[in-house]
């Protein structure tokens, strides 16, 4: 029996955990010495004694079924490092972990690779880096079609390098892309412009929802440094989870103020197929953040015509992974039931040992039909598919 038992689940956010040679692997001969090393950037700093005790065990598990056996039990044990867990940076045991889990469809993002390339000052290095990346993805995840490859699209590099950068990455093989939230130059134009038209047009021709993902914020900061100067030692959730307790209440900010503006911008009335998706920003500011939307119309009803609520729109156009332990039953019963979608952070920590029975245990009013839509009617409906 495997993990996801009676379910039908599309499971909207999985990590690769990589290992140092990913980006370097898939790079161009030419690009190979643009490309930091995974262990230059200190954003998500990489612990040289996990990535080696990580591909120990790989070793012994391909080596001895018993052994495999034990971690396959243990797939949910999410005290283990990134690298020690079942398909973390190996493809073919990533499809083994897939029929362990049960997933119909898996959405597979990078973790480490991206850190290495997006914080770089210098264009050079995020236009190879982020191609790399994107190829890299869809090489992972290439021989399974349950698996899905989301790489990462700089916006801050403009429209048109975008779009280049966008249409290489759906030829070998990407499913979509993260993208920034932030640009992070007051002076250059909001990804809302007329101008990144083109980007928002190709999501459409390929059917692909764009991706907001927490960290994936052009350098976005919801808190000032200088609260950390407060006294105290501040606590850590792990992985790319926020520092501190006003890290988690302000994790939403990037992503709650970048869709604002996409409703509010007109950037869904020009593209009315364009879908999207927020992951690990939570979902407990949705309802408020719903609220907020169509209370900020009615004060600008007067200067701007809108066609619908923009509650109306962002519930048509996006949907939105929750955190295990969130109030889901709270959440749809204040929004409804098609924007919640099931998200299983694998193997990262935060999707904690028992996603499903930590969201289940907040859905006991919940009926099949909005179980069903949680697990998997939602995202086919943002894939434009069915199973």
């Amino acid at each position: 029996m495997s993990y996801a038992e009676h379910r039908k689940i599309i499971d909207a956010d999985s990590h690769v955990i990589e290992l140092e040679d990913f980006l370097i692997s898939a790079a161009d001969r030419e690009d190979k010495k643009v490309i930091p090393s995974m262990s230059s950037q200190k954003e998500l700093p990489v612990v040289e004694a996990g990535l080696d005790r990580g591909k120990e065990l790989f070793k012994k598990r391909q080596e001895d079924p018993e052994i495999m056996a034990k971690f396959d039990n243990a797939i949910l044990d999410n005290t283990k490092s990134g690298w020690n867990r079942v398909g973390a940076f190996n493809s073919k045991e990533r499809s083994h972990a897939m029929d362990v889990f049960g997933y119909l469809i898996q959405w597979v993002l990078p973790t480490f690779s991206f850190h290495q390339i997006a914080h770089s000052e210098d264009p050079k290095v995020l236009e190879v880096g982020s191609k790399t990346l994107n190829r890299a993805m869809a090489e992972f995840c290439k021989s399974d079609d349950r698996l899905k490859a989301i790489g990462y699209i700089p916006l801050q590099l403009g429209p048109e390098k975008s779009l280049e950068l966008m249409k290489q990455g759906f030829e070998e093989g990407c499913y979509s892309f993260m993208i920034d939230t932030n640009e992070p130059n007051e002076k250059n134009i909001s990804f809302t412009h007329p101008d990144f038209d083109p980007v928002w047009d190709c999501f459409v021709d390929q059917k692909a929802p764009f991706v907001v993902h927490v960290a994936v914020n052009g350098h976005y900061k919801a808190v000032s440094g200088s609260f950390k100067n407060n006294g105290k030692t501040e606590l850590e959730l792990g992985g790319d989870a926020p520092t501190g307790e006003l890290g988690l209440m302000t994790i939403n900010s990037s992503a709650e103020l970048f869709l604002s503006a996409m409703i509010f911008d007109g950037v869904f009335d020009r593209h009315p197929n364009l879908k999207g998706i927020s992951m690990e920003h939570g979902a407990f500011w949705l309802p408020s953040w719903l609220k907020a939307l169509d209370y900020t119309a009615s004060l600008f009803k007067r200067k701007r015509e809108f066609n619908d609520l923009p509650s109306e729109v962002a519930k048509r156009h996006l949907k939105v992974s929750p955190f295990p332990g969130e109030p889901i039953g709270w959440i749809i019963e204040n929004i409804g039931s098609n924007m919640l979608v099931y998200a299983s952070d694998y193997p990262h920590p935060e999707g904690t040992s028992d996603p499903i029975g930590k969201f289940e245990a907040t859905m006991t009013e919940c009926d099949e039909e909005i179980m069903d839509a949680f697990y998997h009617g939602n995202m086919e409906e943002l894939m434009g598919i069915k199973l």
